[in-house]
């Protein structure tokens, strides 16, 4: 089996778009014996993970799957090769600093046993 990386993307629809528009962009792994199959793979993953619910105020929430949008092999991957880049834009980048540096200090404080 060879290992593969895939971006789903999903549409979060709350009380039939009277909200604003979310998406979700998930990153997953993804076992396959070549390319094609894990492209289908990921995306009957992503069908499956459509639904529907209420929220904590009663409001329908719905998550429909758009489509998979990256796939890279993790098979030919090397120590320290980028597999994903994404650049925001931010009117506060202090706000965005400090917000990467909670993340990181959650990872250290958890998950390390230097911290």
């Amino acid at each position: 089996m060879n290992h593969y990386i895939a971006k789903l993307i999903f549409n979060i629809n709350i009380d039939n778009g009277k909200n604003i528009s979310q998406f979700d962009e998930q990153t997953r792994m993804i076992e396959a014996q070549n390319l094609e199959d894990a492209f289908f793979k990921a995306r009957l993953k992503g069908k499956e993970e459509e639904g529907h619910f209420l929220n904590k105020n009663d409001k329908q929430v719905s998550w429909e799957f758009i489509d998979v949008t990256e796939l890279y092999s993790l098979d030919k991957a090397e120590d320290g090769e980028q597999l994903y880049s994404n650049t925001y834009e931010s009117e506060d980048p202090h706000s965005y600093i400090n917000s990467a540096k909670q993340k990181s200090m959650v990872i250290q404080t958890f998950f390390l046993s230097f911290a």
